[in-house]
């Protein structure tokens, strides 16, 4: 569900570069407010979504989000200038708001914390891998051009990457389980042990922080300080995911080489490859260590410093080279980064705090493609648009290092109390 999650919302660049922004007449900045405002509808009904989720459960809340995504990115098979191409991408946000902290809170549900590290780095592992197999995929549908329907090879693309989110959806209504003591292939022992695991850990959450209505997951301040973490985060993630196509674009120019659609993809691809490796591998070590601070603030520092530094590479090859170190980067942090929520969030402000921390950082998510296009395009060049993403994720780093030093007692903020971050070793 997330492989196909993420690869409706980031279809729109491996289109822009491939027939898109000519027929559409787009410059650099409509296509970074396209690629943009979708956030911004997803931004709106993230809260909401995930409280009906929690209400509703997993099952009929997750295939409802995916069933409508389907119907609206299949839409954008037919769309005929910018004005549409923004609404669609608005209404799409809409339609997939709740679906990423949703699926956070419902493995929260059903795993123990000491494997949660583990198990978000399995369901983490879809995102870079949806860039690995996504983009030469993608590209083998942009080069079926009037080959079906007498529809140009990015617009059958858009069909194509839209149709398995209403199937999956459909699959999901009828295998998802909302908790173990639904679940046909676990025993009556098996269920009594994991459910007692996670009422266990519910109950001692509970007693170490007081404040764990609604209200609080509004007025934390861990709560406020993780969701600007995230920001930083997701400004590098999506300012790659949308330009990287059109940066490798320029590659052509560069090098004098001409690459078809496939070469583009399987090229677009490589940096993710190693970013899964190192994702999967790094939370391993922080489920082995028990989580510290420097899990996520290493990554942050490593992106921070990678991204301006592809821009002094010198050649294609070297630039790669470094943008993958930043994918490397960003997608080690994010699945040790959201076992924190969860450490001192339960019931419904689990799902109102989850979805506030992806809301702010999602606000990255409309900024970083805007920002990085319109400022290409007052300078001709994507030099500065990359200092920018440095500079967030090096404050993302800041911020967890304060973060980390920053004691809370049974309930409060106070600086006196225990660290933030819990070692998942100790939560047996």
């Amino acid at each position: 569900m997330f492989f196909i999650n993420y690869l409706d919302r980031t279809a729109i660049g491996f289109a822009a570069p491939n027939g898109m922004n000519e027929d559409l007449a787009l410059s650099a900045a409509q296509f970074g407010f396209a690629s943009g405002v979708f956030f911004i509808g997803y931004i709106l009904l993230e809260v909401p979504s995930n409280l009906a989720l929690h209400k509703f459960g997993a099952r009929k809340w997750l295939a409802r989000i995916m069933v409508s995504w389907g119907i609206v990115a299949a839409l954008f098979t037919w769309v005929g200038n910018f004005e549409q191409l923004a609404i669609l991408r608005f209404i799409l946000g809409v339609a997939e708001a709740g679906f990423f902290p949703g699926a956070i809170l419902f493995l929260s549900l059903w795993v123990p914390a000491r494997h949660r590290s583990t198990i978000l780095s399995l369901f983490y592992l879809a995102q870079p891998l949806t860039t690995v197999i996504g983009a030469p995929l993608a590209g083998v549908l942009i080069q079926q051009d009037g080959v079906f329907f007498g529809l140009e090879g990015w617009r059958f693309m858009f069909l194509g990457v839209a149709l398995p989110a209403i199937v999956v959806g459909i699959i999901a209504w009828f295998y998802l389980k909302d908790r173990p003591a639904d679940a046909k292939w676990l025993t009556a022992e098996e269920k009594a042990w994991l459910e007692g695991a996670l009422e266990s850990e519910r109950v001692s959450t509970e007693s170490s922080h007081k404040h764990v209505s609604l209200r609080h997951a509004f007025s934390s301040g861990r709560v406020w300080a993780l969701s600007f973490i995230y920001f930083g985060f997701i400004y590098g993630l999506y300012a790659l995911a949308f330009f990287l196509p059109t940066i490798i674009e320029g590659f052509q120019e560069q090098s004098g080489v001409e690459f078809d659609v496939i070469q583009k993809g399987l090229i677009t691809a490589v940096p993710y490859l190693p970013a899964a490796i190192a994702l999967y591998f790094w939370s391993r070590d922080a489920h082995k260590r028990g989580l510290k601070t420097w899990h996520i603030v290493i990554p942050a520092l490593a992106g921070a410093v990678s991204i301006p530094l592809a821009l002094f590479a010198g050649s294609p090859v070297l630039t790669i080279a470094v943008i993958t170190i930043t994918a490397m980067a960003i997608f080690s942090a994010l699945p040790n980064f959201w076992t924190l929520p969860t450490q001192f969030l339960t019931g419904v402000a689990a799902a109102a705090g989850v979805a506030l921390i992806n809301t702010v950082g999602n606000l990255a998510g409309f900024s970083a493609p805007y920002i990085t296009g319109a400022v290409h395009d007052w300078t001709g060049g994507y030099e500065i648009p990359m200092f920018i993403v440095g500079f967030f994720m090096l404050l993302s780093a800041v911020l967890m290092v304060l973060l980390s030093r920053k004691r809370h007692d049974a309930g409060s903020d106070a600086p006196n109390a225990a660290p933030l971050i819990i070692d998942e070793t100790a939560n047996r």
